[in-house]
């Protein structure tokens, strides 16, 4: 079994096989949500995130939740995050809660 971990897709690549297997073309996504057909054909090729507006504006046309879209978002900024900060993330020390976990309370060290 590999260890390496998949690379979280960016919200575009959802967005795009919802329209195709809908039969939507962006210019109708776009006139539909009022959004620019710009920002629409941007985030399908990845080159722009969905916000909290586009995330309202997606959920109401397609009768999802906003959070759906926003949790897309999420997960994908996470995913690139941990690839590009790994090495720095790596060499922060976490925190020893054992003697917390003795007294109940936060002792300095």
């Amino acid at each position: 079994m590999s260890t390496a971990k998949i690379q979280t897709p960016h919200p575009g690549f959802f967005l795009k096989e919802m329209l195709d297997e809908l039969g939507v073309s962006q210019y109708r996504l776009a006139i539909a949500t009022g959004l620019p057909h710009s920002r629409v054909s941007g985030i399908i090729n990845g080159r722009q995130n969905i916000t909290t507006a586009t995330a309202l504006r997606l959920g109401r046309y397609f009768s999802q939740s906003a959070e759906y879209w926003l949790n897309l978002q999420r997960f994908h900024d996470l995913s690139q995050a941990r690839k590009k900060m790994k090495a720095e993330i790596e060499e922060i020390v976490p925190f020893d809660f054992s003697a917390f976990e003795k007294s109940g309370t936060l002792v300095a060290a």
